[in-house]
């Protein structure tokens, strides 16, 4: 089997990863594709690209220790991937809330990043997002992350989480209503 990019699935690479240097490659090459693009999404909010790197790189270290005792049972290969990635990225979130931000050296230039105002109103605005999407299921949250973030297709996103595509768009659409009801009685709130 195939994926849209022309490259064998997952799941076949997986199967020959063992025996096929170059199978294992291509493997470990579309699983850190995978994995980066899920954490920079994840972690956006914490402007933290060097920790989804890091990120990116402990789930293909994940699953090249995981692969020997691999079975293939039903589930697509990145629906694996995914939940390796999931538990990476919450050590991850962990340790980028508990640690202070480094500065490698003061710096000598104007500083043309946001404003500190500017960024309140970021942090804001993400809280906000961030508190509406804790108030969906599991499944909704995922989806959307991987549907509109991440910008898997509906068929992508449906093999990653085991599901069917029209469970995938169904299950979206109720999560995207489910939002703009939230949405919508936050700002009547606001006015009253």
């Amino acid at each position: 089997m195939k994926r849209g990019d022309g490259q064998p699935s997952f799941a076949d690479l997986a199967v020959r990863a063992g025996h096929d240097g170059r199978a294992a490659e291509l493997l470990l090459g579309g699983v850190r594709d995978l994995a980066l693009r899920y954490a920079r999404v994840r972690l956006g909010r914490f402007g933290a690209e060097d920790i989804a790197q890091d990120v990116a790189q402990e789930v293909c270290m994940a699953v090249l220790t995981a692969l020997p005792g691999y079975e293939h049972r039903g589930l697509p290969f990145e629906a694996f991937v995914y939940r390796i990635a999931a538990r990476k990225l919450a050590d991850a979130q962990r340790s980028v809330l508990r640690g202070p931000t480094l500065l490698a050296e003061v710096p000598d230039a104007v500083d043309d990043r946001p404003s500190p105002e500017a960024l309140a109103v970021t942090r804001a605005e993400a809280r906000l997002a961030i508190d509406l999407m804790d108030r969906l299921s599991a499944q909704q949250r995922e989806i959307l992350v991987l549907r509109v973030a991440v910008g898997l297709s509906t068929q992508e996103t449906a093999d990653a989480l085991g599901m069917t595509a029209g469970a995938v768009r169904v299950a979206q659409h109720r999560a995207l209503t489910k939002l703009r009801e939230l949405m919508a009685g936050r700002r009547a709130g606001e006015v009253a």
